[in-house]
């Protein structure tokens, strides 16, 4: 019973002809089938219906075929192709049970089926068992005579066939020995062999090219049936080692693998229902080529899902891997070996090709890890180089030399990282990762040397603009006639200082000559142009230092101190004075001259705008100005030097004196508020005219002293207002002023001192008041006029009011008729 239950019937090829794929590879996988190599045989069985065919095979290899109930009737058993181990014969063989032959369900016309099984048998069998009566031999119209035929015409369709045993199996054997029986039956397939058409080619090929005969006699199984199961046990016996040499099957041909089987017979039952010619050779490469595939892609398959290879795979995205080679050979050897293993027995040619697939896909597969490792090893090269090359700088070492052993060292080591991660049996060449990272090397060296030339040039840079600017904007500033040739002296000074350190700390990089004159030259015209940057600045802003010229030298004097305008200062020449050094610092601030070549600026500029004359006609009033400024560029000046043009110096000039018109004003008014403040008592004549006319009131007061008693208490109280209320400091500011002041204060000045005397009659005395200041506005009109007479104020502010917050009185100065008679004298400066 354990024996039935591991023979594993499966029907191939059911009644329509349709191919159980699943039930065949299931049968495969069940039985171990693919593992046998060649080491396996298939035994077929045909014959007429009801002719025990199924029986002799369950007796003869212990299979579970379903048998004939003889009680039921005659009818058809085994419908289609089925398969079964044969249990306990070595080599593995496998039973086919094949429908019977002319049988009664499918007709007497419907042979489509039995050819086509036949010629499956034929193809896939190594062994065929003709079923057939005794009683049939030497019967010209035998049962087994179509059958016969049948195997003869579909052998004809192989276009090279395999070399298969046919064994005749006479079933019911009668008294007749069978040495008589054998020589008719083998007379017999002579005949049927010569009378079946032949291609031309296989014409005269005799019946042992393409089969072995074999022939054997069983007794009846029902009635000699212990007899019968003898016979089966001897006949049993010769199919142990049937592949063998000297086996029933010694001397098979184009053997598929087992692991090809079951391509092989779906393929062939293709073919045969296609109804096209079987070509055996063909077929055998085409099952070679399509089973020896299907294990390079199972070998594929589980090379991707193989554990040390995903280990390996997840360690390489992190980074470098130790001996990635050898740990990567050893997996792509392995799953090589186990292919060559099982498709040993598959065609050679085709076998090699397929391994030559398997290899290259393989390596395919794995192919990115490797470059990925590459990757891992050419940053981890670049960043040694960067960290060594950065400490070697750090150290001190020259750039040059210090690149060019981090570069050694690091391209050394990476050469010994891809030797250690080169795969056995590959020729893959990591020429172009090194080169990238030569590249990368090169590419950092290079941004490292722009980045460290980039930073000493801009430390000297900001060197030689420090050393520059502020004593260019100081010689500027007092501005002279040797202010270039100071700026010239100043500007060659700090450039070569600043050339010769930057030559020696550029040296380390060993740079090439003209690439070294170049940045020098660089750094020099550097120099050139923050002088000319600053000179530029300086020029847009000469206005205001022509006007702080101006100022300072018409406010003070020759010892730096401020001028008090008293009356006696010559306001014209102090006035032509400052224009000349304005104009002197227009002309130094003209153009640029930083080349030592002359030129004549500034006697331009002094004979046409401080010499220059207006003629004008009272008849027509027409004006005829000289215009010795006219063009826009300065003769034995160049263009791009030129800070300032002629016509805009005219301009400026014009600008200038506009606005410093109003401080020679405010000098002038000044002088006059002085003269003012200093002379306040009457005019000669009035006091004559008073004395005369006042004669008789003094001969009055000489004759009555009450009189000069009361004059002398008059005096006593007007001095002391006088006293209190200042009255030589108010009239400073103007008599006007001075009356508006004197007006305000008079009243609180008496009632303070009534105050005061009524204390003093009382017996105790009242602290002496503070003595009042000017007001603000007042003082603010003096300090004006007198500290600071040459400050730039716009000629519409000169009408501008005062107010006074205490007394809320308001004060117009000057009036217009002071400003007009002022402006008449100016024109004489001017």
């Amino acid at each position: 019973m354990a024996e039935v239950d591991h023979c594993c019937s499966t029907q191939l090829i059911d009644g329509d002809g349709e191919f159980n794929v699943v039930g065949l590879d299931n049968f495969m996988r069940t039985t171990k089938l693919s593992q046998c190599g060649l080491s396996y045989a298939v035994v077929a069985i045909m014959g007429p219906q009801s002719s025990g065919k199924s029986t002799l095979l369950n007796h003869l290899f212990h299979t579970s075929f379903r048998e004939m109930d003889a009680f039921r009737g005659r009818s058809q058993t085994t419908k289609g192709v089925w398969i079964a181990h044969c249990v306990g014969i070595e080599p593995f063989t496998v039973a086919m049970d094949l429908e019977g032959t002319d049988g009664r369900e499918r007709g007497e016309d419907d042979t489509t089926f039995e050819k086509q099984s036949a010629l499956f048998a034929l193809a896939i069998a190594d062994i065929v068992l003709i079923n057939m009566w005794c009683h049939d031999i030497g019967r010209e119209q035998a049962a087994n005579k179509p059958l016969l035929k049948t195997v003869f015409q579909v052998m004809m369709r192989l276009f090279s066939p395999r070399k298969t045993t046919l064994l005749f199996v006479i079933r019911d054997k009668t008294k007749t020995p069978l040495e008589y029986l054998e020589p008719i039956l083998r007379e017999d397939i002579e005949k049927i062999w010569n009378a079946v058409s032949k291609p031309e080619s296989h014409k005269d090929t005799p019946l042992s090219e393409f089969f072995n005969v074999e022939v054997t006699a069983l007794s009846s199984f029902e009635e000699k049936e212990e007899q019968f199961k003898e016979q089966v046990a001897q006949l049993r016996q010769c199919f142990f080692n049937s592949i063998s040499p000297g086996g029933l099957a010694g001397d098979r041909r184009g053997v598929v693998p087992a692991s090809g089987f079951s391509f092989s017979a779906q393929q062939i039952w293709k073919v045969i229902k296609e109804n096209k010619d079987l070509d055996l050779p063909a077929h055998k490469v085409m099952v070679a080529t399509v089973r020896c595939e299907e294990i390079a892609n199972e070998k594929l398959r589980r090379l991707s899902s193989d554990e040390n290879w995903l280990e390996l795979e997840e360690a390489v995205q992190h980074g470098p891997v130790s001996g990635f080679g050898r740990k990567l050979s050893s997996i792509l050897e392995t799953y090589f070996w186990e292919y060559d293993g099982e498709a040993l027995y598959f065609e050679e040619g085709v076998r090699n090709a397929k391994r030559k697939q398997l290899e290259s896909k393989a390596l395919d597969f794995v192919h990115p890890a490797y470059l990925n490792l590459l990757g891992h090893l050419r940053s981890k090269a670049l960043e040694d180089f960067k960290s060594r090359l950065e400490q070697m700088l750090n150290k001190g070492e020259g750039f040059a030399a210090a690149v060019r052993t981090c570069t050694n060292s690091c391209m050394i080591e990476f050469d010994q990282a891809c030797a250690d991660a080169a795969i056995r049996h590959t020729n893959w060449d990591p020429s172009k990762v090194r080169d990238k990272l030569r590249r990368d090397i090169d590419a950092h060296t290079s941004s490292v040397q722009n980045a460290k030339l980039s930073e000493l040039k801009v430390s000297y840079e900001k060197q030689l603009s420090e050393s520059l600017s502020d004593p260019v904007e100081s010689l500027f500033d007092a501005a002279g006639r040797d202010t270039w040739a100071l700026i010239r002296k100043l500007l060659a000074r700090e450039t070569e200082t600043a050339v010769s350190e930057f030559s020696t700390a550029i040296s380390g990089f060993e740079l090439d000559p003209p690439t070294v004159e170049k940045m020098l030259q660089d750094l020099r015209d550097f120099a050139r142009n923050v002088v000319e940057k600053k000179a530029r600045e300086e020029a847009g802003k000469v206005l205001i230092r022509m006007k702080d010229r101006f100022s300072t030298v018409f406010s003070h004097d020759n010892e730096s101190m401020p001028r008090v305008w008293t009356g006696k200062e010559d306001i014209k020449t102090i006035t032509k004075d400052a224009r000349s050094a304005a104009l002197r610092l227009l002309s130094v601030m003209a153009s640029i001259r930083l080349d030592e070549k002359p030129d004549k600026i500034e006697n331009i500029l002094f004979s046409s705008l401080m010499e220059g004359r207006v003629v004008a006609s009272s008849q027509d009033r027409s004006i005829a100005t000289s215009d010795p400024l006219p063009s826009s560029a300065w003769e034995e000046v160049s263009p791009k030097d030129t800070l300032i043009t002629p016509v805009q110096c005219k301009s400026l000039w014009r600008q200038f004196k506009a606005e410093t018109e109003y401080t020679v004003t405010q000098a002038i008014s000044a002088q006059e508020a002085y003269k003012r403040s200093n002379n306040w008592l009457p005019p000669p004549w009035a006091i004559v005219a008073m004395f005369v006319l006042g004669f008789n009131e003094f001969m009055l007061l000489l004759r009555n002293p009450l009189y000069l008693m009361f004059l002398f208490v008059a005096y006593l109280i007007s001095k002391a207002m006088w006293v209190q209320m200042d009255i030589p400091g108010q009239f400073q500011h103007g008599t006007l002023a001075g009356l508006i002041t004197i007006s305000q204060r008079f009243l609180p000045t008496v009632m303070n001192l009534l105050r005061r005397l009524a204390e003093e009659a009382q017996g105790y005395q009242t602290p002496e008041a503070p003595r009042q200041q000017p007001s603000p506005p007042f003082q603010s009109v003096s300090s004006q006029s007198q500290l600071n007479p040459t400050s730039s104020i716009p000629e519409s502010s000169v009408s501008s009011s005062i107010s006074e917050s205490d007394g809320g009185i308001e004060y117009s100065s000057p009036n217009l008729s002071q400003r007009r008679s002022t402006k008449v004298k100016e024109a004489e400066f001017s």
